[in-house]
């Protein structure tokens, strides 16, 4: 065989190395963007709209998110810790009604101690806290995101362009919806990691008498009712 043969085959046989390998990248990319988008749900395409439309900048974010925290086992609550919490956010919905922002303020500071409490990183390092809620309560964790933008407003005098102190119905209404959101995530932390088919751990089971609308986002009197201002 001739020398000129061998060199294009050689180049026949690099060519074809090439393209399987981009062929390979490409599937394996393909496959990561459906796990991601699978994992993250609406964050997915949050983050997406944040790159300005880059899925491959917004993969490779959610990407190091997983690599950060996908390893994070969450600490389980005591029933006294859980009560503590669900009184005090029983409270805070209660408050909504005479003051909104403080509400919203209450309903940031709670989550972010909660989250810490469950083995996430600590509330004064909030982005990486919201990170790493994304990781493993991605489908709740924009509400932490509202509550928290309201209530660094609120102490910045500002809300989104608009005074803290805004009493318009559109204001409130916003706010409201920032905490219904919240509670979804607020709820999330407090379910225990392996529960029964009833929603709670063995050790609990038969021990405080079931409530009426158990599993659901409770909402309490005060939601009922319109803030005051609103």
């Amino acid at each position: 065989m001739s020398t000129g043969w061998i060199i294009a085959l050689i180049v026949i046989v690099v060519a074809v190395a090439l393209i399987v390998a981009a062929l390979t990248l490409r599937g394996r990319g393909a496959t990561g963007g459906r796990d991601l988008k699978r994992r993250f749900g609406p964050e997915y395409d949050r983050t997406v709209a944040r790159h300005d439309g880059d899925a491959t900048a917004a993969e490779r974010e959610l990407a190091e998110r997983v690599e950060r925290h996908g390893k994070l086992r969450e600490r389980p609550l005591e029933p006294a810790e859980r009560q503590q919490f669900e009184a005090r956010w029983t409270a805070a919905q209660e408050r909504f009604v005479d003051s909104p922002q403080d509400a919203v303020a209450e309903a940031d500071q709670l989550l972010a101690e909660l989250a810490g409490v469950r083995g996430f990183p600590d509330g004064g390092q909030y982005e990486e806290q919201l990170a790493a809620l994304s990781v493993h309560h991605a489908h709740h964790v924009h509400g932490y995101r509202r509550v928290h933008r309201i209530a660094r407003a609120r102490t910045s005098g500002t809300q989104d362009g608009r005074t803290a102190a805004a009493q318009d119905g559109t204001g409130t209404e916003e706010m409201r919806e920032a905490m219904v959101e919240a509670r979804a995530l607020f709820d999330d932390l407090l379910r225990p990691a392996r529960d029964d088919h009833h929603g709670r751990p063995p050790a609990e089971r038969n021990t405080t008498p079931a409530r009426a609308g158990a599993g659901r986002p409770h909402l309490p009197w005060a939601f009922g009712r319109h803030a005051k201002g609103s």
